[in-house]
């Protein structure tokens, strides 16, 4: 399962050229100008694209603010292929992501447990109301990038809490990833070792069932890989 970085803008031949090269065992989500078509958006489908991605913390005009009538019409136009919208964003900058969100045609989900900085804790109001809309079963969480939001070191046992409430809330709606390439981490943050960020799950998920379904059943429907 690929994503569109950032950086790329919405250039996102890179990541559908290696889609072409994988296979269909490849699933991605893209980023998309305002102007991308009707058609191109269909060959991103049949090609594996299963997403679109709003990034609303990297930007340079309206940081923190969230763009309701653009996302609007980004959900209206990926709803005809079945594509949920993925935000990066703070959801604690949002307290009442729950109602904003809900009456969106599409799911939506969200990176990083919800991209809120540990020391704020999850009493935060603006994770209980992620954890609203993941109750909802409209939306999804992703657990990754522990590093991002974690104010210790290995293992961030501090991301402990956050990953128990989300898995408790919903855990048909969660999910995995690695967050690799690690492309946030500046010259004072050491480059994450994956396998010891791959050991976090065992904190995180400590059943086996459980772990299953976040790596594999759950994306499975996600992504479309029925």
């Amino acid at each position: 399962m690929l994503v569109q970085p950032s950086f790329y803008g919405t250039d996102n031949s890179a990541m559908l050229a290696a889609m072409k090269v994988a296979g269909p065992a490849f699933r991605g989500v893209a980023v998309l100008s305002d102007d991308t078509t009707a058609s191109e958006l269909e060959a991103m489908h049949m090609a594996g694209i299963r997403g679109a991605r709003l990034n609303i913390v990297d930007v340079r005009e309206g940081k923190g603010r969230l763009p309701v009538e653009r996302v609007a019409r980004l959900a209206a136009r990926i709803k005809p292929f079945g594509w949920h919208i993925e935000f990066l964003m703070h959801v604690d900058e949002f307290p009442e992501i729950d109602t904003t969100l809900a009456t969106l045609p599409v799911d939506v989900v969200f990176g990083h447990l919800g991209y809120v900085k540990t020391e704020k804790g999850v009493a935060a109001p603006g994770f209980q109301s992620l954890l609203r809309l993941v109750r909802g079963g409209r939306a999804w969480v992703k657990l990754t990038g522990a590093y991002r939001i974690s104010s210790e070191t290995l293992p961030h046992a501090d991301t402990n809490e956050f990953a128990h409430a989300l898995l408790e809330a919903a855990p048909n709606r969660i999910v995995w990833g690695t967050d690799w390439p690690h492309v946030m981490t500046k010259w004072t943050i050491p480059m994450p070792n994956d396998g010891a960020l791959a050991d976090l799950l065992l904190d995180w998920i400590p059943d086996a069932a459980l772990r299953r379904r976040v790596l594999a059943d759950n994306p499975a429907t996600l992504y479309g890989f029925q």
